[in-house]
């Protein structure tokens, strides 16, 4: 009899539901969030069960490792993509359990992609560097306003990030509050700097550069960290049949519902990969200031909209170019991109 599981995912527990063949629900369970619990109660049907689903929810990664490493087949279904009967009067997590399950029996699962381990943890090490990243733009946008406001000037990032002369301590040296409060900013954004660089240096040395990091980094814009990040987020192109599924999945297409002209609603438009969309949306300001088509472009979407529709417009542009420079291994090519 050949069984398919659906895996309920939460914090500290999981609930399973098992079905037969015909949609008959044979088992339920609520189980511990620990290893032993889980495999011990799926070896009960291992020489049956022909599927294991699993929702993507932000902490799938130990159990789905856990799974493969158990030699079962697994899916990733894509809650954002899932859809559940109308009119139901009554829900729960073992009925979750099993409709994931259902819809893998009738074909219509939504599935994510299950990157691999192996190469999982020096993409989470990227992302790390991009929190970094954030907290330091924080720290430095914060000592810019402490500044404009006690000294009446704007100080640049370049100024404030600046490693052999403190160009900070000067304009609040007067205060003695607030130039403690500028000393703990500057050495915090010094450090934040440091580990940034680390990591930058660390994630080049322990990866194995693939072909599409050089031709990405024909792209305007794109530089060494850029590259890396849109070779790692994407991982194979071959997984996006067409380019507009790699450009949405990049967050770079509209997210608006509209009829006979009129707005009407909105999709969700954080589906997709957010570390693409800033990727993308990095390459097109760094192109627009460094790139002569790409600022030509820009100018012309400009003059008939404003600055933030043209900005995705030209990073809608550069995702396009990257899909198809990963698909056939080329460089990039202006004279097709902005035709």
């Amino acid at each position: 009899m050949e069984l398919h599981c659906g895996l309920d995912l939460h914090s500290n527990n999981t609930y399973a539901g098992i079905i037969d063949q015909s949609g008959k629900r044979v088992v339920r369970s609520k189980l511990k969030n620990k290893p032993e619990h889980i495999v011990q109660f799926l070896d009960q049907y291992k020489e049956d069960l022909a599927r294991i689903v699993v929702e993507s929810t932000y902490n799938w990664y130990w159990l789905v490792d856990l799974l493969m490493d158990e030699k079962y087949k697994v899916h990733l279904a894509n809650p954002s993509a899932i859809q559940k009967y109308s009119g139901l009067k009554h829900s729960d997590d073992i009925d979750d359990a099993f409709w994931l399950a259902e819809m893998w029996r009738l074909g219509i699962l939504p599935e994510g992609y299950i990157y691999p381990k192996a190469e999982r943890p020096i993409r989470d090490l990227l992302r790390k560097r991009s929190h970094l990243v954030k907290l330091r733009t924080s720290l430095i946008t914060s000592l810019q306003n402490i500044i404009s406001r006690n000294c009446g000037i704007k100080l640049s990032a370049t100024d404030i990030k600046a490693i052999q002369e403190d160009r900070v301590a000067p304009f609040l040296g007067d205060q003695e509050e607030l130039a403690l409060a500028g000393a703990i900013s500057k050495d915090t954004i010094d450090f934040l700097g440091s580990k940034i660089r680390y990591i930058e240096t660390e994630v080049k040395n322990r990866i194995r550069l693939k072909q599409p990091y050089t031709l990405l980094r024909s792209i305007p814009g794109v530089g060494n960290v850029l590259a890396l990040t849109i070779m790692l987020e994407t991982g194979p192109i071959s997984r996006f049949s067409k380019v507009g599924d790699y450009v949405s999945y990049c967050r770079k297409v509209p997210s608006l519902w509209t009829s006979n002209g009129k707005k009407k609603g909105k999709g969700n438009s954080k589906c997709g990969n957010r570390y693409l969309a800033w990727a993308f949306s990095e390459a097109s300001e760094l192109s627009r200031r460094t790139d002569a088509n790409a600022r030509a472009y820009y100018n012309r979407k400009r003059q008939k909209t404003n600055l933030m529709v043209a900005h995705a417009a030209l990073a809608h542009k550069l995702a396009r170019a990257a899909y198809y420079i990963m698909r056939d291994q080329v460089s990039y090519m202006p004279e097709k991109l902005f035709r």
